[in-house]
């Protein structure tokens, strides 16, 4: 593997095994998803924590931008995905990666002012109130991190989100040492027991009960590079909560081409800023893509930063419909198209080789990760 150049072998690798056009369910892929393993830890010095917390990310490098831009190195590849890790305790550690490619053996596995907008004409938004939806899936799985942005559970102790929360790409941000996960619960009457039953015709109120993180991973793509250029591509990032959540949490999936998404379409769900205390439900459509990133113009404000962008398909294997993270939303863009400023939002797409580095830090082990 040292000896490549380029990561033509790992796209190939990455496979994918689409339905028939005969089949009428959109279908999850079979992807055969790479290896990536620790090599080596460094201890860093620990980090300041000077940097202010931005809800959003802004770039003027749109999707041609980005299409345009050379394919990476497999060295290259190898440093983006390399990780910080920070603990509670203010501890840094810096993990080298290596990637491999596994053949099938058994295993199991298959084959800057006018950017605060963001609503494009009507505000097709939806403002979750009650507890029968706001506690039911999958609007449960969307929490609020500290620092102001949104979060997605992804597993028993795990909430994936987007870098830029936790890191601007020069240092960590103010308050990310004693990160927190906000999970919306009913708030009790006086006198009250925990009862779950209101008789109020109105909202029932809700509040944030937050549980500490333990530890978070940034991949070193974001830390290395910037929103200009290929820093984008890796604004995600995961953290470990101080104790299990007790939620039904949504599994992470390797995001297919757009022209593959049931109607073409996603969904996502956050904490806009605009809207105090609600957790705000969108869907429209992709409008265009790359390797590494979804632009669609889904109406969204600062604060929706870090929400997992779902879609639902059906589960092959499983004989059932099943909803799989696919994307984390990052930011907004206004891209100059033929001369005409043109604005989208943007998500950063889960590719097999960012699969199987998230799943590796849910897992640890890639035994358990070579199916996306």
């Amino acid at each position: 593997m040292a000896g490549l150049s380029t990561l033509i072998l790992l796209l190939c690798a990455a496979k994918d095994v689409m339905p028939s056009s005969s089949h009428w369910k959109p279908t999850w892929p079979s992807y055969r998803v790479p290896v990536i393993l620790p090599r080596s830890t460094l201890n860093l010095d620990k980090p300041q924590f000077d940097a202010e917390a931005r809800l959003e990310v802004v770039s003027p490098c749109g999707p041609e931008c980005h299409k345009s831009s050379p394919l990476p190195t497999y060295e290259e590849v190898k440093n983006y995905l390399s990780y910080e890790t920070l603990y509670a305790n203010g501890s840094l550690t810096e993990t080298e990666v290596g990637i491999y490619i596994l053949s099938n053996s058994g295993d199991g596995s298959q084959g800057k002012s006018r950017t605060k907008r963001q609503i494009y004409g009507y505000d097709s938004r939806f403002s979750i109130f009650g507890k029968d939806f706001l506690l039911n899936y999958p609007f449960s799985t969307s929490v609020k991190l500290s620092t102001g942005c949104t979060g997605t559970l992804v597993a028993e102790k795990h909430v994936l989100t987007a870098a830029h929360c936790i890191h601007d790409g020069k240092s960590y941000v103010k308050g990310a040492q004693k990160l927190r996960v906000g999970f919306l619960k009913p708030k009790l009457k006086d006198g009250s027991k925990g009862a779950n039953v209101t008789n109020s015709a109105m909202p029932e109120k809700m509040k944030f009960q937050w549980i500490r993180v333990k530890r978070t991973h940034v991949p070193k793509g974001w830390i290395k590079g910037n929103a200009n250029d290929i820093g984008m591509d890796y604004d995600y990032a995961l953290l470990e909560l101080k104790k299990p959540h007790k939620r039904k949490f949504m599994k992470i999936g390797v995001s297919p081409p757009a022209r593959h998404l049931p109607g073409g379409r996603i969904h996502f769900s956050g904490y806009d800023n605009d809207r105090p205390g609600n957790l705000v439900y969108r869907f429209c459509d992709v409008k265009d893509e790359t390797y590494d990133l979804l632009y669609q113009q889904c109406d969204a404000q600062p604060g929706a930063s870090g929400s997992g962008v779902y879609v639902r398909m059906w589960k092959r294997q499983n004989h059932k419909w099943e909803r799989k993270i696919i994307g984390i939303f990052s930011g907004h863009q206004w891209v100059d198209m033929n001369g005409t400023p043109q604005d989208f939002n943007v998500a950063v797409r889960i590719t097999p080789l960012k699969y199987a580095q998230i799943c590796y830090w849910i897992k640890g082990n890639y035994l358990d990760c070579r199916e996306g």
